[in-house]
């Protein structure tokens, strides 16, 4: 421990880029001379996050398309032995470390090893997974769904997705037991947002929430974008038309690729398209330019509209910039996500299983020629900018530090007032 310095540990969990880039950019906000920042993180995404200034440890997450495919088939994340690894990893990377507070994005094991050695854990969320939020759920791209088709497959989701979510509650029940902890219970949204801290990387005005307790704050968006150089083409861009920008991210679909070049093809536009490392394809048309990645700031402020998978990483550095988005999602979480954009006029979501180029024509050019939308966008930026996340996230730890904030013991909140 260096004196006089609080050590903050952050845990991303690197199944998508998105669980490493919103650590790595509160991380990075800390004042070095006040805290000793650490990083575990499993180094897929490494070549991607550029020079930070802050001491790295290596741990095992498990493959993006692992994560995927079991988002895709509906099935738990986690099963019980790879949680039970995480675990231990976790107490091993605890010890080593001897952090004051431990961060966790997506890390659903600090549940566990956190509460085992008494370290203050601050897990990071979306606001759409919180147990005390009140929405409706839209049925992902699921082998149902295929099947049965969106509308009775949403018929069959809405009545069955309880049982389905206290299914994927099952690993972690039997692992707090294994170690001789108070079952979570059987809501999914209690499993991902369990810590004695929860913090929100949305804004709470697209939200509904009832009875938030305390320690489940909003932190605003916590934007990020990868430090690659310009392609070589990036000069050459032309400006005459409007510019669409098209990123799929760590989580999208790779295989909607072609189906959205084919369609940008076709309109009066210029096309700036990230594959996020999937490979580049052999032709595109000419008004289209591809690349692996793309600095996806500089992308975006070229851009009047913003095609991406519908998650909240891709959507927030759009919508913070004034751009609509549209939001070809596949997983849960971008269906939630988008459902909260689309109700501010400022985004459109489509289905990943169903949307083609002619949608895709279709959409962009209404949303192109739609001056309420880029209003909508115009006025969802000015509230997402009433939040610093970088902040607001000092500010709480922060708290955390000097004993303001009350303790929570056992999950529960002694003060529960609703608070920013």
């Amino acid at each position: 421990m260096q004196p006089g310095k609080t050590r903050i540990l952050f845990i991303a969990e690197a199944v998508t880029l998105a669980h490493v880039a919103r650590p790595v950019t509160l991380a990075q906000a800390l004042d070095p001379q006040h805290f000793d920042v650490h990083l575990a993180h499993h180094p897929r995404y490494r070549e991607l996050l550029g020079a930070l200034n802050l001491t790295e440890h290596e741990i095992y997450s498990i493959p993006p398309q692992q994560f995927i495919q079991a988002l895709a088939s509906g099935k738990p994340l986690y099963d019980d032995a790879t949680l039970r690894a995480y675990v231990e990893e976790d107490l091993q990377l605890l010890a080593a470390v001897q952090p004051d507070i431990v961060v966790g994005d997506f890390r659903l094991s600090l549940a566990v090893s956190a509460e085992m050695t008494g370290v203050p854990y601050v897990a990071l969320s979306n606001a759409y997974w919180s147990p005390y939020c009140q929405q409706r759920y839209t049925v992902p791209e699921l082998p149902m769904t295929r099947v049965l088709g969106p509308t009775i497959g949403q018929m069959v989701f809405s009545l069955a997705r309880p049982w389905v979510f206290a299914l994927h509650c099952l690993p972690m029940h039997r692992l707090r037991r294994r170690y001789g902890l108070t079952s979570l219970g059987f809501d999914l949204r209690e499993v991902y947002t369990r810590a004695d801290y929860t913090l929100y990387a949305d804004i709470p005005d697209l939200y509904r929430m009832q009875n938030r307790p305390r320690h489940h704050r909003f932190i605003g968006p916590v934007v990020w974008s990868p430090r690659f150089p310009h392609p070589p083409w990036w000069q050459e861009v032309p400006q005459g038309r409007p510019i669409v920008y098209v990123t799929l991210g760590s989580s999208g679909q790779a295989s909607l690729l072609p189906e959205l070049i084919a369609a940008l093809g076709q309109l009066n536009v210029t096309a700036l398209v990230s594959t996020a490392g999937a490979p580049l394809p052999p032709v595109v048309p000419g008004n289209v330019f591809v690349a692996a990645y793309l600095p996806g700031e500089q992308a975006v402020k070229m851009a009047s509209l913003v095609i991406c998978n519908g998650g909240s990483p891709s959507t927030h550095q759009a919508l913070v910039h004034s751009v609509p988005v549209i939001g070809v999602a596949g997983n849960l979480d971008q269906y939630l996500n988008m459902t909260a954009i689309e109700s501010t006029g400022a985004g459109r979501g489509l289905r990943a299983g169903t949307c083609r180029a002619g949608e895709l024509v279709e959409v962009v050019s209404l949303m192109l020629a739609d001056a309420s939308c880029r209003e909508a966008a115009r006025e969802l930026a000015v509230r997402l900018a009433r939040y610093d996340s970088c902040a607001e996230f000092t500010n709480v730890i922060n708290e955390i530090c000097s004993g303001r904030t009350n303790r929570i013991i056992n999950g529960i909140s002694i003060d529960s007032q609703t608070v920013r």
